[in-house]
């Protein structure tokens, strides 16, 4: 093996382990995360199967799409049930950004954008518009591999927007109590304000019955459209 070569193995070898690690850290089941579905949009044929297939090797179920349009149609469809978004930039019908704001509007998923332009400007327009991350053509499997944070990340974030609001509420709109003030504490030192993704936070997601959103979907396949 040359060395070129066998960096490239010490590299998926360390991945591989750093993956272990963090699912044993947040106890999450071995599978994790089979079930949680993603739509890919890309009009590039080739790399749309690529990522395709590097997401199905990393347990996730995958749904693609060619056009930002016909992504929108599928996302509109609540039976198709998404988690996270993965869209190229720049393609013909709309770009990616586009897709991102429509989908900011609308919905409420994490989007990831992609592409082969790396410029600064490109990056932060697509961060500015709100996407939660952005990863540069061609995408690694390592990159992929642990996308899923970003799912239990916007749920952390809704749980504890929720929390507060119930916190505000009991304050009657007067100034909050030691009680309230405590809470808000809480919520802001275990992570549900900054976004953190811990080990206590996460051990609910690798508990799911089969009533949990995803985890009763069961193994559904993928579609490409």
């Amino acid at each position: 093996m040359d060395t070129e070569g066998a960096d490239k193995h010490s590299g998926s070898t360390a991945a591989n382990e750093q993956t272990d690690i963090e699912q044993k850290e947040h106890r999450l089941p071995t599978d994790f995360p089979r079930g949680l579905r993603v739509l890919v949009v890309d009009d590039d044929p080739l790399c749309l199967k690529i990522t395709e297939q590097m997401l199905k090797r990393c347990n996730y179920e995958v749904c693609t799409c060619a056009t930002a349009a016909k992504a929108l149609e599928q996302l509109r469809d609540k039976s198709h049930d998404f988690d996270l978004v993965l869209s190229d930039v720049y393609m013909p019908d709309m770009d990616g950004f586009k897709l991102l704001e429509a989908i900011g509007l609308e919905l409420d998923l994490p989007v990831i954008m992609m592409s082969s332009n790396g410029e600064h400007t490109t990056v932060m327009r697509g961060v500015t518009h709100g996407a939660c991350d952005f990863l540069i053509k061609p995408v690694r499997i390592e990159e992929l591999r642990n996308i899923w944070q970003h799912v239990i990340r916007r749920s952390r974030n809704h749980t504890a927007a929720q929390q507060l609001r119930e916190v505000e509420s009991e304050e009657g709109g007067t100034e909050g109590d030691g009680d309230s003030n405590r809470k808000r504490k809480e919520l802001c030192r275990d992570g549900s304000m900054t976004g953190e993704v811990s080990s206590s936070d996460s051990s609910s997601w690798g508990s799911r019955d089969s009533s949990s959103s995803w985890g009763s979907r069961g193994s559904r396949g993928s579609s490409t459209t």
